[in-house]
């Protein structure tokens, strides 16, 4: 599935991102939908909960938005565009 291969690797990047800044979790990620990923919003919001359960982004507000340029050359995929992360207090 198309979608599974895709939340691994996204998901590996989020830890990779939150162990680089020492996160004890991540609160929220921005994503982008390539026009021709053939997923919205809502499917990806799904896909997210379900890869994100038992992980460091469990909980975390997912922020999806469509691009509709259909030139970008990331058109077919999906791209992260922010993290945002709970760090803990020394």
């Amino acid at each position: 599935m198309h979608e599974a291969s895709l939340l691994r690797g996204f998901m590996r990047q989020l830890q990779d991102i939150a162990a680089a800044q020492g996160a004890v979790r991540i609160t929220a990620v921005s994503v982008r939908l390539g026009a021709l990923s053939q997923m919205s919003p809502e499917h990806f919001a799904e896909h997210f909960e379900a890869a994100a359960r038992g992980t460091i982004a469990e909980g975390a507000v997912l922020h999806a938005t469509v691009s509709e340029d259909f030139a970008d050359p990331r058109a077919d995929g999906v791209w992260l565009e922010d993290v945002e992360v709970e760090v803990e207090e020394p």
